[in-house]
């Protein structure tokens, strides 16, 4: 009897942490990236029940308005509405104005820059930059993505943990750090169906 109290007051213990968390990671973002986010999040999960293809309990958001030296690239828990992961994403070299905090984007070939959107994330393949992912993009802003080989993919060079400024620019793709990238793999993965990545701003 004492043993399986035991386990039922482990077992709370460990759901009330893994809830404080949870929140917690949702309770990082100021008022106005939530809000950014919330907006996202509907779109997508509107283009979610378009079709059966894509996965119906966890995206991708990158956050263009939050500098590239913080973190910015959640993965959101569809069925809780929690941001569950972060990390830190480069953005295209072309997408820098040379004002800081201001960005510009673009679906033009060869612009170097990132392009807004929803894409649908495809299959891995090796590449230069090591194990990618192929982003096929699903808005008239980023419909380029496969012709501009747009990918998912890591980067030595960004850094692991959130640091003051900016890290270093991709040639339009999210760029993650290697340890990050791993854990996203297997998210991405393990998952039967499409996963979809909204960049907004």
């Amino acid at each position: 009897m004492k043993k399986i109290i035991l386990i039922c007051v482990f077992i709370f213990l460990a759901f009330v942490s893994f809830y404080l968390i949870s929140n917690k990671r949702n309770e990082d973002l100021s008022a106005a990236d939530a809000k950014r986010i919330e907006c996202e999040v509907l779109k997508v999960k509107k283009l979610i029940d378009t079709s059966s293809r894509y996965n119906k309990n966890v995206a991708f958001f990158i956050d263009m308005k939050i500098p590239s030296g913080k973190n910015r690239f959640f993965v959101y828990d569809l069925k809780t509405n929690k941001v569950i992961d972060k990390g830190l994403v480069a953005h295209g070299s072309g997408s820098e104005t040379g004002v800081k905090g201001k960005l510009r984007f673009s679906n033009v070939p060869n612009s170097l820059s990132t392009s807004l959107g929803r894409y649908s994330i495809g299959n891995k393949y090796v590449g230069k930059f090591g194990k990618a992912y192929r982003l096929y993009g699903l808005d008239t802003t980023n419909s380029n993505a496969f012709k501009r080989d747009i990918v998912f993919h890591y980067y030595y060079d960004v850094p692991y943990k959130e640091k003051d400024g900016y890290i270093c620019n991709s040639y339009g793709c999210p760029m993650v750090n290697k340890k990050y990238f791993e854990r996203i793999s297997k998210i991405i993965d393990s998952s039967e169906s499409d996963i979809l990545m909204s960049i907004y701003y």
